[in-house]
């Protein structure tokens, strides 16, 4: 599944590439990821927890970041597999940053291949609806890092908790929801 998106961050170039760099620090802003371990040379081992849906699957793996600072670009690349329910994850992300009038554009493109249990319940829809609501939490997450006075500060600062039975129930209702706007959306002026 591929997904595409790009948001706009209200800080210069230099301090989000900077913050991007740093591996541990920018961890803490994606909902549910762990760094367990620097293994050195960009690898990194962790963890990341998604529910999707009914379901919640814990993916332990690892990962290799892959910076080019003069283009401002990098790939992350990454497996997983969820112990308890037998589903397998493999990733593919390539972020590039763009200094714009007011701040940073960041697009993010991701290939991601799930397998097993995970990937019955990962519908296209659902798990555009879970990345979006995961882009949200790193953006607003990025923002109070960068705006924060002290590194101290900032270390403090985490991304809250994506709720996995909302964006579930909401997926569902979502076709429906979009249907009664067009029929009475349309004839209110």
């Amino acid at each position: 599944m591929k997904i595409t998106d790009t948001f706009e961050v209200a800080r210069d170039i230099d301090s989000v590439w900077a913050l991007f760099q740093d591996v541990p620090n920018l961890a803490l802003c994606l909902p549910g990821a762990e760094l367990t371990e620097d293994l050195g040379d960009s690898r990194y081992k962790g963890t990341v927890e998604v529910k999707l849906g009914p379901i919640a699957v814990s993916f332990e793996g690892e990962a290799t970041v892959e910076p080019d600072e003069a283009g401002r670009k990098g790939v992350v690349k990454g497996t997983g597999s969820d112990r308890r329910g037998g589903s397998r994850a493999q990733m593919k992300i390539d972020y590039s940053l763009e200094a714009t009038d007011v701040g940073t554009r960041v697009t993010v493109d991701a290939d991601i291949v799930l397998s097993g249990p995970a990937a019955q319940f990962g519908r296209v829809g659902l798990i555009k609806e879970i990345t979006s609501r995961i882009i949200e939490q790193f953006v607003a997450c990025i923002e109070a890092k960068l705006a924060a006075e002290t590194p101290e500060e900032a270390a403090e600062v985490h991304a809250a908790q994506v709720k996995g039975l909302s964006l579930f129930l909401a997926s569902l209702f979502a076709p429906v929801v979009r249907f009664f706007k067009r029929i009475f959306g349309g004839s209110r002026k």
